[in-house]
């Protein structure tokens, strides 16, 4: 958490306030954030610099910078990598509205507002890549995104194929499908009628083909709702998802199944609590 429902509706509204706005200056109050330089390397790398996007692949944030001289849009792009992980928030706020206790990182614009990066946990990250900067290898390795065109039922399938383990642990390997993790892993399951023990390799071509879909309605929706907010999660503008209200099976333990009534159950799968209707996910 965040997931890619939480990442992508971030990068919507990032979107919205970051292209072409100037880092005018950088104060980094917790330099462990930044994983691969020192604060004045960051400093040194965005001030006087525009975003030119923002962009998503899997549950990171691409912040592409505008070249630093003319002709230099062929080079490798430069751009801020951010991981928000469990407790990351990045948002855009006025200068004098109030900072979150915990902000990690200020991003000072040029229209007086700041790109504020506050982490509870501080296992959140911000990485320089370019030239001499590679990608983070969790980035490097991913797995196709879910919503692509390109993620048909049979790359699905590929990706289950041979594997002994849980789907459900499958799913959450980013290097098969990027983005998804506990939330929707078990939402999705649940609205395929399939058991998240199962055995990835288990399952038919009708089933995976029920998966696909699933997966990919259940992150549409959770995106059209702004993601889901259990407990830290806010958008680019500071505000909580709505998907909450929406979940069917996750962080309902006990609570009847929306669908035949048998209490939700819930098991350690790979590591990560997991929910599902004993009835409907035989």
């Amino acid at each position: 958490m965040p997931e890619l429902p939480e990442v992508e509706t971030v990068r919507r509204q990032l979107a919205a306030a970051l292209p072409g706005r100037t880092v005018v200056d950088v104060d980094v109050r917790l330099a462990r954030t930044v994983q691969n330089a020192t604060p004045e390397e960051l400093a040194a790398f965005v001030r006087g610099r525009a975003f030119a996007g923002v962009g998503r692949r899997g549950k990171y944030l691409l912040l592409p910078l505008q070249p630093r001289r003319e002709g230099g849009a062929g080079d490798e792009p430069e751009q801020l990598v951010v991981h928000l992980r469990m407790t990351g928030r990045l948002t855009v706020a006025g200068a004098r509205e109030a900072a979150d206790p915990y902000t990690r990182v200020v991003f000072v614009l040029d229209d007086g507002r700041e790109l504020r990066f506050a982490d509870v946990r501080t296992f959140g990250t911000i990485h320089l890549c370019g030239p001499g900067r590679p990608a983070p290898r969790g980035l490097q390795e991913l797995g196709p995104e879910p919503l692509d065109d390109a993620f048909t039922p049979d790359v699905l399938a590929a990706a289950l194929r041979g594997r002994r383990a849980p789907v459900k642990a499958v799913l959450l390997d980013q290097r098969c499908v990027a983005g998804v993790g506990n939330i929707y892993a078990d939402e999705a399951l649940f609205a395929a009628g399939i058991h998240p023990g199962r055995a990835a390799a288990s399952l038919t071509a009708e089933e995976t083909a029920l998966l696909h879909a699933a997966l990919r309605q259940v992150l549409e929706k959770a995106i059209a709702f702004g993601g889901t907010t259990i407990r830290d999660y806010v958008n680019g503008n500071g505000a909580p998802g709505g998907f909450q209200r929406c979940l069917q099976v996750y962080g309902r333990a006990g609570e009847p199944c929306p669908h035949c009534g048998e209490p939700i159950a819930r098991l350690r799968l790979a590591g990560r609590g997991t929910h599902f209707c004993p009835r409907c996910q035989r």
